[in-house]
């Protein structure tokens, strides 16, 4: 079990990463301002923004502890420069199959109780009736054995109607109870929602439970100062163990870490309609708990005040890159321009983030045939996924397969060197609550490597490329518009890198050591004893096998 006493002047030792979760013999920094536990709902090596802001604390002088999960029995540990970074292990006992056991009692009579059951039932009904047909050309006839065959095939095709009929019940109630729209899905949501207010998730996501018990018991033990929720899901993890820190006798306070606007977000998972209605209740209940609440952009903050009535205006922290710590690098950044096979001539347009249907990645595959000599690069986390082996297939189609590149993630200390190779940054997002709100990392990556950037007309982002001139905006999902924005910054890329030259006070306030010392402020202000703080300076992220890190927008 991981126990240890505050942190003392005298205390230090090696610290050894376990498989299984647990530290052994950790250091302990000499003279630490308070203790922060961070916490994060994934595994921490692909949410950069999390990485960052634990190795810039820890190097301000803040002892550190970040907590991710990863599925399974076993977790595991390492250090991230200053902070300690613990995958503790998640089982999701408490969630709800919305495929699973359907009750059909009212609503489908003659449903199966579960989908699985109706595609044994068909199974069964084609062996038997292939039964059936191989037996009818055996050899042997006769009136006893006619009449007995003649009833094996009455009897079949009833049964596989009724099997059929029954089969057709149960996916018609299935589609019914994932459907958003579906008045009784809806009348149940509401009913709930009316009797419990706020604390209807507790019928309509009981899963959220299964990470409160990840976690409670770590965070419990190390007694945090400070603890850093980063958000929905660990805003009611972090509050209910702030109350129960608080219940102690001890002062932790929380900071609420906002990265999206919750009601704007897809569902993730599929169609699930009590998932959206079950985390905004969840949000709501705790989001007064918060001592503290950062936020990605001006917008979103000016929404999370109106939506649950903040005391106070939540604090920017933009998801700016590092910039610092080139000498400290000992990893080679690799070679985009090699990795794609491109020469030095060649003009290259890169993508680099999540990859999926919203993020419009196929306008930059269906404009290559009208884009000559251009390629592109797609700097993803996983290149298997099937939405790029879409796009793969596309490429194919139009003949433009050799100019497009599938590339992996590089460590986030060296993602902006890495697309500095590229000659344009594309952001081809759909129009989507979240993507109108907020300068997402790629932006500031893009920006940092001095890229033109094109992007789609998005709220945020497309009013401050405009703004700016640091690229063109395109009608999002316009193919004709894109190309015209790729065909006018390929004419005079240098007009638009000019711009960071001319305004070099946007890239210091768009990098991630700004960002640092606002983020030292959030908590110094929470622990006034803590301002008398060293210079803040973020350490350079470790290299090696563990660590991992990766440009997502979150």
């Amino acid at each position: 079990m991981l126990t240890e006493d505050r942190p003392s002047e005298d205390r230090a030792s090696e610290h050894r990463p376990t498989e299984d979760g647990k530290t052994e013999g950790e250091t302990v920094p000499a003279a630490s301002r308070g203790r922060v536990v961070m916490l994060v709902d994934n595994d921490v090596v692909h949410d950069s923004r999390v990485q960052k802001a634990a190795a810039s604390a820890a190097a301000a002088g803040w002892e550190v502890h970040l907590l991710g999960c990863v599925l399974g029995r076993r977790g595991r540990s390492w250090t991230l420069g200053g902070a300690r970074v613990r995958l503790l292990p998640l089982r999701h006992t408490l969630r709800r199959n919305r495929h699973g056991v359907v009750r059909a009692t009212l609503r489908r009579p003659l449903a199966y109780a579960h989908p699985s059951v109706a595609n044994y039932r068909r199974r069964l009904v084609q062996s038997r009736r292939a039964d059936l047909a191989a037996s009818r050309i055996e050899p042997g006839t006769g009136p006893v054995r006619e009449a007995w065959l003649l009833t094996r095939r009455v009897s079949a095709r009833l049964q596989a109607r009724w099997v059929e009929v029954r089969a057709h019940r149960t996916e018609s109630l299935t589609a019914a109870r994932n459907d958003p729209r579906s008045p009784l899905e809806r009348s149940a949501i509401r009913f709930w929602q009316a009797l419990l207010g706020d604390r209807a998730w507790r019928v309509l996501d009981r899963n959220l439970w299964d990470w409160d018990s990840a976690y409670r018991r770590v965070i419990d033990e190390l007694e945090p100062d400070i603890i850093h929720a980063n958000d929905f899901r660990m805003l009611g993890v972090g509050a209910r163990a702030a109350r129960r820190a608080h219940a102690r006798g001890l002062r932790t306070k929380l900071v609420w870490d906002v990265h999206e606007f919750l009601p704007g977000m897809k569902p993730w998972g599929g169609v699930q309609p009590r998932w959206l209605p079950a985390m905004c209740a969840y949000e709501r209940e705790y989001a007064g708990a918060a001592d503290a609440v950062l936020t990605v952009s001006d917008v979103l903050a000016d929404r999370l005040v109106e939506r649950h009535g903040l005391r106070h205006r939540p604090t920017i922290v933009l998801n700016a890159p590092l910039t610092g710590g080139d000498a400290d690098r000992t990893e080679p950044v690799p070679d985009l321009r090699e990795l794609c096979g491109a020469g030095p001539d060649a003009q290259i347009a890169v993508y680099s983030g999540r990859a999926s249907a919203q993020r419009g990645l196929d306008v930059m595959i269906e404009a290559l045939p009208r884009l000559p000599g251009l390629h592109v690069a797609l700097v993803v986390s996983s290149v298997r996924s099937e939405y790029l082996r879409g796009l793969r297939a596309r490429a194919v189609e139009l003949d433009v397969a050799d100019r497009v590149h599938m590339l992996p993630y590089v460590p986030y200390d060296q993602v902006v060197p890495f697309l500095a190779a590229a000659d344009i940054g594309v952001i081809p997002i759909h129009h989507w609550p979240n993507h109108e709100i907020a300068l997402i990392t790629k932006f500031f990556e893009y920006s940092h490597a001095r890229l033109p950037i094109v992007v789609s007309d998005v709220q945020a982002m497309g009013g401050m490329v405009k703004a700016t001139g640091q690229g063109e905006v395109f009608h999002a999902e316009d193919v004709d518009d894109y190309v015209r924005a790729v065909e006018a910054v390929r004419a005079d890329p240098h007009r638009y890198r000019a711009v960071y030259d001319d305004r070099p006070e946007l890239l210091h306030e768009w990098s991630w050591e700004a960002q640092a010392e606002v983020l030292d402020g959030v908590y110094s202000g929470l622990l006034p004893a803590a301002r008398t703080a060293p210079s803040v300076t973020p350490a350079p992220p470790p290299t090696g096998g563990d660590l991992i890190g990766a440009q997502e927008d979150g």
